[in-house]
């Protein structure tokens, strides 16, 4: 029903749409900007189709951290609205994790905004533990 495939890099930029949806106040060149060179620090991207149509994305890193170790962080993750509550995202996240296995990684590990209620309760479901909190400072 559902397609399930990584984004080519030269195709990274169908994700703009659905990122300006996450990020209203991001300008769109910007938004660009920082996609490119996210690519270029090994940044992928698995989009979910409906046939040809794009609606959802999951950027995804690998990354080793001395706690954890090797990895997968899935990041910017968005299912169209009229998409939402079929399934679609638990999907999406098996598709994850296999990958991630495949890539070595021994966890998976991501942030949340205190505001992301719906988000929350989604990770929650799929197992992830709360350890701690996230601090950023502008610079």
């Amino acid at each position: 029903m559902y397609t399930y495939a990584l984004i080519p890099k030269e195709e990274i930029n169908s994700i703009i749409p659905m990122l300006q949806l996450l990020n209203a106040d991001i300008p769109e060149s910007v938004l660009r900007e920082r996609l490119a060179e996210m690519v270029q620090r090994g940044y992928e991207c698995l989009g979910v189709y409906d046939g040809r149509k794009l609606i959802g994305i999951c950027g995804l890193w690998i990354l080793v951290k001395y706690y954890v170790g090797r990895h997968i962080e899935p990041d910017n993750v968005m299912i169209l609205p009229e998409y939402r509550n079929k399934g679609i995202g638990e999907e999406m996240m098996k598709w994850v994790y296999a990958y991630g296995q495949s890539k070595g990684c021994v966890a998976s590990e991501l942030n949340c905004y205190v505001t992301n209620s719906g988000g929350q309760k989604f990770w929650a479901n799929e197992g992830y533990k709360i350890l701690g909190f996230h601090y950023q400072r502008k610079l």
